[in-house]
């Protein structure tokens, strides 16, 4: 969605931009085309090394990156001695490269160790989760991160075959899923599982609530915000989190009339999420399900 989002934010030669989510770059290079600067994050060190090498062209001014969650953005930006950006994107979710890469353990159709973390140097695993975790929080962490209905069959058959051995790996977790709920259709029975594992080993909700609140402090009048989500959990988020800050007053059934609502700080960009084009689609399986809300930042009231 690189054209959508050049749209919604609108960078222009000079300002400077958050990319909280650099992944393999693609979108920073866009901005970066437009004369912009940018500030790139990802936690993930793969992904920091590879755009060093193919944003080499850039100098240091116009380019910086730094390994970091972008729940930190205000420290990262203290560090870099910049106060307010004139816009921010953040791409959620975990990005192709993880998923081909069968060592990092996010997908259930590779064979690979049980990780799962965004940054493997930091944090629990997902085997150690998997092999240390109640059945009732397993089936915690199926019912909301995935929103799996046989989260309680599920958690149950883990701890059961725990016993015998350790989950180590991506295709003994993804088997023993297969065993309790077998599969009906192209998708996968362990799809939901692996989604909701790898969103507890990393916050990813954590970290959206808290990005979403950095924006807040770090945007500029007039900066933009972009944000592109990928399943409902997280777009249910962005959306409340749009809806609360672009209404102008809110009312309660206590109150006589409407009141002026304090967290008016956006206007919406978007009236309704973006989708990716059909071709985009065709092109790339992976982004049907991406939707992109933007809001642009309202100027402090005296």
């Amino acid at each position: 969605m690189v054209s959508e989002v050049l749209a919604a934010l609108m960078p222009r030669s000079g300002q400077v931009f958050v990319d909280g989510t650099l992944g393999g770059g693609g979108h920073a290079e866009a901005i970066l085309r437009s004369g912009a600067k940018i500030i790139g994050l990802d936690q993930d060190g793969g992904a920091i090394e590879h755009c060093i090498q193919h944003l080499v062209v850039y100098d240091g001014d116009t380019v910086r990156v730094k390994q970091a969650n972008f729940r930190d953005l205000r420290t990262v930006l203290t560090a870099f001695h910049i106060d307010l950006v004139d816009g921010i994107l953040l791409d959620l979710g975990v990005s192709s490269a993880q998923l081909d890469r069968a060592g990092r353990g996010f997908s259930f159709q590779k064979f690979g160790p049980l990780d799962m973390r965004m940054d493997a140097s930091k944090g629990a695993s997902a085997a150690d989760l998997v092999n240390s975790a109640s059945p009732e929080d397993l089936e915690h962490i199926f019912r909301t991160y995935g929103e799996e209905p046989r989260a309680h069959r599920i958690a149950a058959a883990i701890v059961r075959a725990r016993e015998s051995a350790p989950f180590v790996d991506t295709l003994a977790l993804a088997q023993a899923v297969e065993k309790v709920v077998p599969r009906h259709g192209p998708k996968h029975p362990a799809t939901k599982v692996f989604q909701a594992l790898r969103m507890a080993v990393n916050d990813e909700l954590g970290a959206l609530k808290q990005g979403l609140e950095a924006a807040v402090e770090c945007l500029r009048p007039g900066g933009r915000l972009a944000v592109i989500t990928f399943h409902s959990l997280e777009d249910r988020i962005v959306k409340s989190f749009c809806r609360e800050t672009t209404a102008a007053t809110v009312d309660r059934p206590e109150w006589p009339e409407p009141r002026p609502n304090p967290r008016h700080l956006f206007r919406p960009i978007t009236k309704r999420a973006i989708q990716p084009t059909p071709e985009e689609q065709r092109a790339n399986p992976r982004s049907r399900s991406a939707k992109l809300r933007a809001l642009e930042r309202l100027p402090a009231r005296r």
